[in-house]
């Protein structure tokens, strides 16, 4: 966990995402670990105990659209950093509310049921922001998730699972995001084009043909998926960049309009800024919101 006064510097507002019990959750210590980089980025691993935290912009910018950000870290740890709160500072730049999902890692010890835990984290982390959008100056029907990496994954599934519920949800909030952002994304498990890693800590060593079509993002496209701006380098050698070529190419089908953002060179992992390139793709994904209806 983050030292207090180093919480509220980050942040105003650091929440449980449940107050009362964790679904889904095995009883246990607290074992999560924080870790810095030299380079000064934040890692979090063994996370059980899942947050939100909220990044309000400046009264006289703020707009009225919300982005939730879902760090990756291949369902290992999350990049709390510069795939989290360096973005979410970012989009506060903008005039966006945004928040940052601390979820769950897929673990069996701290879960009943691992593949569905990081689900319920995002579904429960739109819950809140949708029903509480008046308090934040929120327009709910312009909220939107972000996902870098294996958290794009989680981002993806969101938009793709929505019809679902996999958390209580008594008063039917719409858990549907209104548009998804997704940045060098893990979409496939397939085994051509899918990361091995994420899909082994998500669904286990022996996911069976029907887990794998399921979590593969690609093949749960429907006329209903929101749209999509999509995020990834040619020569990323860790997540193909073919899973944001299936991806759009199943959007498209289904007519939901997307827009892919493809660098030649950067690899994977550079959050907002590739170095390689003097274009800054959240530049050209600001100008694609303005857009969306």
């Amino acid at each position: 966990m983050l030292p207090a006064f180093l919480t509220s510097l980050r942040a105003q507002t650091v929440m449980p995402l449940y107050p009362d019990t964790i679904p889904n959750s095995r009883p246990g210590a607290d074992e999560e670990i924080s870790k810095y980089s030299d380079d000064g980025t934040l890692s979090i691993s063994k996370v059980s105990r899942p947050e939100l935290t909220v990044f309000l912009p400046p009264k006289e910018k703020a707009g009225g659209t919300a982005v939730i950000v879902c760090p990756g870290g291949g369902y290992v740890n999350i990049s709390a950093s510069h795939e989290g709160s360096d973005v979410a500072r970012r989009l506060n730049e903008e005039g966006i509310t945004a928040f940052v999902l601390k979820y769950r890692i897929p673990d069996d010890q701290t879960m009943i049921n691992k593949e569905i835990g990081p689900l319920q984290d995002v579904q429960r982390a739109i819950q809140i922001v949708r029903s509480r959008a008046a308090e934040w100056g929120i327009n709910p029907h312009r909220i939107g998730i972000l996902g870098f990496s294996a958290g794009a994954h989680l981002a993806a599934s969101a938009g793709t699972h929505f019809n679902q519920s996999y958390i209580s949800n008594p008063q039917h909030v719409s858990l549907r995001p209104d548009f998804m952002i997704l940045v060098y994304p893990v979409i496939s498990f397939s085994d051509s084009i899918g990361h091995k890693g994420s899909r082994d800590q998500l669904l286990g060593k022996n996911p069976s043909p029907e887990k794998i079509k399921e979590y593969s993002n690609e093949l749960q496209v429907t006329d209903h998926t929101p749209p999509a701006f999509l995020v990834h380098a040619k020569d990323d050698d860790a997540v193909p960049y073919a899973n944001s070529v299936v991806f759009a190419e199943a959007l498209k089908e289904h007519h939901v309009p997307v827009k892919v953002f493809y660098y030649e060179k950067g690899g994977h992992g550079f959050g907002l800024i590739n170095k390689t390139s003097s274009t800054h793709w959240m530049d050209v994904c600001l100008e694609w919101m303005k857009g969306i209806q």
